[in-house]
């Protein structure tokens, strides 16, 4: 009788090249020593679990790894993975997170800092004191959401000038002149000069980074104008031959720059995705002649945010003259309306396919949906606000949605049917993105929910629940990032008719064990006056209902015997506290986060044995 080591190893590579699941390879493996062995000499990415007290004893037999992912180890005993939300201390000399780093890594040539939190006048010195490394950088991310200010001027100027070989640059920054070091003409000339190879920069002010979703009645116009001029962009652009992608989230009113934009399609002929955010006059649209943005006949990619002027003539224009958009984004115009969006669909209905509509005054659901109509048998990814103008028109909201989906979905038996996240149909059909800005509440991104601002003055609400539970009409949705931290409320005893971040997490969390999660990263509410950003009780007992969950990532802290409750999930495998967030708690002498507390949850859930 035949083997499976009877079959010829070409026929076996074939039949092992063509499983791309890593559990499944790793099963495979421990059933055949010639997977095993293609295995260990094919796998590139690699992920390590286990504590971070064990690296010594890493697999040496992975040749051809060239990804490394340390995320799920277990930073408790060993500093290499301490949290560096710290202080600095006076004694620490500037530049030392980076030091080794560039000093023992000659070969280094892609740096993300984007979740790393360090000082930003650490990093240009230790560029400047290695030229090699700096030098062979050809990718650089310093979008830090974390930073209050950001780099300033003469901290790019320098990390620009030590990496003159960037293609990919990224960088959190203040455009407000009130600022010392704000970003301005100079800075933007400086980009230019020092890194004229770059591909892609994203220039984005820090107040961009954290206001995650603005007003729909703004006007569009801020109090500060930044200072970046007309001339100085027109001399930005034409030092960037090459630039492919391009990101300006200025945060502070650029004027008049229809005529600057115009440049971009002469002197950066390569350019195909474009965001810009507080740009005002991109498109004036006087005339039937194209003008601004709209003749910018390359794009394929296109997002436009606070744009005060911007009228349903410029969205036409943009339509007429950007014929190969796929992707358009509008976020924060208030004066453009469902006719300008939809006639703007009808010119792209053989291209467009991705479409984002927030925070647009006229443009509620209903509207949204109606302007995207002459494309729906097209669209492949929609986001759009369930903003209803009164409670009375959800009915008629929720019939447009159906129609314009041909009922393609369930019937909603509530509100919160119609916030779905992305998903798929048998036949990989459309793909929606909804969020809902209902009573001051919620936005469903991507494969998660964040509870926008709900602060501890709100009285108590007269539901029970959120509503998570609505989202068992997804049975396929198995993700979920779950944001609640920006719900303000009491750690400690609440006033009279006022709620304690327990009872907020008890009102979030309910339901929630009813949905098919795989994954869930949670950040709790927080009380901002005490620095308290923890696990309660009830969040602990409802989150232990999810009883299919394999990774939980907790985005803050919790005591030891609330974590003993997640013990009762029977497949879950990794539970990580992360206290990815600033301010963290700095001297946190209770038992939420000490190294015992931590190793001993640990050893319970490694003792478990795993199913599968």
């Amino acid at each position: 009788m035949a083997t499976i080591n009877d079959i010829p190893d070409v026929i076996l590579s074939n039949i092992f090249a063509s499983i791309s699941d890593t559990r499944t390879r790793n099963s495979l493996s421990l059933v055949s020593r010639k997977f095993m062995l293609l295995d260990r000499t094919t796998r590139v990415s690699l992920t390590l679990r286990g504590n971070a007290r064990d690296l010594f004893m890493i697999p040496t037999c992975f040749r051809s790894v060239t990804d490394l992912d340390l995320s799920f180890l277990s930073p408790w005993g060993h500093s290499l993975l301490s949290s560096p939300w710290h202080q600095r201390l006076a004694s620490w000399p500037i530049g030392e997170d980076f030091v080794c780093l560039l000093e023992q890594c000659e070969n280094l040539n892609w740096l993300d800092l984007s979740t790393f939190y360090y000082w930003t006048e650490d990093l240009p010195p230790v560029l400047q004191a290695c030229p090699k490394v700096s030098a062979s950088l050809v990718h650089l991310n310093l979008l830090t959401t974390s930073f209050a200010e950001g780099f300033k001027s003469q901290e790019i100027k320098e990390i620009t000038t030590a990496c003159p070989n960037l293609k990919n640059f990224l960088v959190a920054c203040n455009f407000d002149p009130r600022y010392i070091g704000f970003v301005g003409d100079e800075t933007l000339l400086a980009v230019a000069n020092n890194c004229p190879k770059l591909t892609l920069l994203h220039l984005a002010d820090t107040s961009s980074l954290t206001d995650v979703r603005g007003d729909p009645d703004n006007e569009g116009f801020t109090s500060e104008d930044a200072m970046v001029t007309k001339g100085t962009l027109v001399e930005f652009f034409s030092g960037l031959p090459l630039l492919q992608e391009l990101v300006l989230d200025v945060g502070r009113n650029v004027r008049d720059t229809s005529m600057a934009l115009e440049m971009l399609n002469s002197k950066c002929k390569d350019l195909r995705v474009l965001k810009l955010g507080q740009f005002h006059g991109i498109c004036l649209a006087n005339e039937s002649q194209l003008d601004g943005i709209a003749l910018c006949s390359g794009l394929e990619e296109l997002s436009i945010k606070n744009c005060g002027d911007l009228t349903d003539m410029g969205l036409i224009a943009i339509g007429r003259g950007c014929s190969k958009l796929s992707r358009f984004e509008v976020q924060g115009c208030k004066r453009i309306t469902e006719k300008g969006l939809r006639t703007m669909a009808c010119l792209l209905r053989n291209t467009l396919v991705k479409v984002k509509i927030s925070c647009c005054k006229n443009l509620d659901a209903a509207a949204s949906l109606r302007s995207v109509e002459p494309i729906r048998d097209r669209i492949q990814w929609l986001h759009i606000d369930c903003v209803w103008n009164g409670w009375e028109e959800i009915g008629n909201s929720e019939q447009v949605g159906l129609s314009f989906w041909h009922n393609q979905v369930e019937e909603p038996s509530s509100l919160f049917s119609l916030m779905g996240s992305e998903y798929d149909h048998e036949m990989r059909r459309k793909k929606c993105k909804y969020s809902s800005d209902v009573s001051d509440g919620y936005i469903l991104e991507n494969n998660g929910f964040w509870c926008k601002k709900w602060d501890r003055g709100r009285s108590k609400p007269s539901e029970r629940a959120f509503g998570l539970s609505s989202l068992a009409l997804y049975p396929r949705l198995s993700k979920m990032q779950l944001d609640c931290s920006e719900t303000i409320g009491y750690a400690l005893t609440a006033p009279s008719g006022q709620m304690d971040l327990s009872l907020w997490e008890r009102f979030f969390l309910n339901g929630i064990g009813e949905l098919r999660l795989s994954e869930l990263d949670y950040w709790p509410p927080q009380d901002r006056d005490v620095n308290h950003r923890s696990l309660s009780l009830p969040a602990a007992g409802l989150l232990a209902e999810c009883l299919e969950l394999r990774k939980l990532f907790i985005h803050g802290t919790a005591h030891e015997h609330f974590m003993m409750f997640l013990l009762k999930i029977p497949n879950l495998r990794d539970v990580q506290l992360r206290e990815d967030y600033y301010p963290a708690p700095e001297n946190d002498m209770s038992t939420e986060m000490r190294a015992g507390s931590c190793s001993r949850f640990e050893a319970a859930l490694n003792r478990r044995h795993i199913l599968d």
